[in-house]
């Protein structure tokens, strides 16, 4: 945990580029940080305020001790952290953009405490990754179990490996840029955060989400099916719509960041922030 005499904010590298009367929150994903946002961040900043920090498992956070592994177990306490950090910056009424396992971690924040964020903006998120009955989120269990296996057991293979999967493997750039934030997560760190996100199962937390929300699928993205994109548009109880990107890959932010700048103009309205 942060020291006492240091807020979470802090510790977290929280910061605010930007300007305008909407605030946006851009919240990363899995093994990467705030800066897999970098290419997005010019076009947006010109006419919104953008909070940007990094997750407690990220390599980009200096305190170490600050993942403890008996906690992180689920996406709760991340949640929690949200919470606190918005409320240590003073944050009420934001656009939440979540990546992969932020999006959950953002639609269980929007039910502890709905006035903190009036819009939940889903980008390539999924609620189960492991097929169930006629659930189907892409992976059978097995596969899951052997992923798992691999970072544990052949840690540097799997960061050569993996990014080149989760990204398209067209766009050599991107491909590096995860795998640099791969090579800063903690081995053991890695192997904790991938059994909480793989093994997780926020079906049923849908039925609460009342904040309207934008869900943002890939049109080809090997972790997040198609049918995902439609069962939370389906499931989740507030306004809902779905977008598809036609692209390859888990990262819009890096492969296709001017069709996901079109589509996050367009859902938070360009007017309101410069009024």
């Amino acid at each position: 945990m942060a020291a006492p005499n240091k807020s979470l904010s802090t510790a977290l590298n929280a910061r605010t580029i930007g300007s305008g009367n909407e605030t946006i929150v851009l919240s990363h994903g899995f093994g990467t940080d705030q800066s897999i946002w970098y290419k997005i961040i010019p076009l947006l900043a010109e006419n919104y305020s953008l909070v940007l920090f990094d997750w407690p498992f990220s390599g980009a956070v200096k305190d170490k001790n600050i993942y403890d592994h008996a906690k992180y177990t689920s996406y709760e306490p991340y949640a929690d952290d949200l919470i606190t950090l918005l409320d240590e910056m003073n944050l009420k009424d934001v656009t939440f953009i979540g990546h992969s396992m932020s999006a959950m971690i953002g639609c269980i924040a929007s039910t502890k405490r709905p006035e903190l964020i009036k819009r939940l903006i889903l980008v390539t998120a999924s609620p189960r990754y492991i097929n169930i009955d006629d659930y189907i989120g892409g992976f059978e269990k097995s596969d899951i179990e052997q992923l798992i296996s691999t970072i544990e057991s052949h840690h540097e293979k799997w960061v050569s490996v993996y990014p080149s999967i989760a990204v398209d493997p067209n766009d050599a750039v991107s491909v590096d840029k995860f795998q640099n934030c791969l090579k800063n997560m903690d081995a053991e760190v890695a192997a904790s955060l991938a059994k909480a996100v793989f093994y997780s199962d926020y079906r049923k937390i849908l039925e609460n989400v009342e904040t309207p929300c934008t869900i943002i699928q890939s049109s080809n993205d090997v972790a997040v099916p198609l049918s995902v994109g439609h069962y939370l548009e389906k499931k989740i109880k507030g306004v809902s719509t779905l977008e598809f990107i036609d692209m390859t890959g888990h990262f819009p932010q890096l492969t296709a960041h001017l069709k996901l700048v079109e589509v996050l103009k367009g859902v938070v309205g360009i007017g309101s922030a410069a009024e």
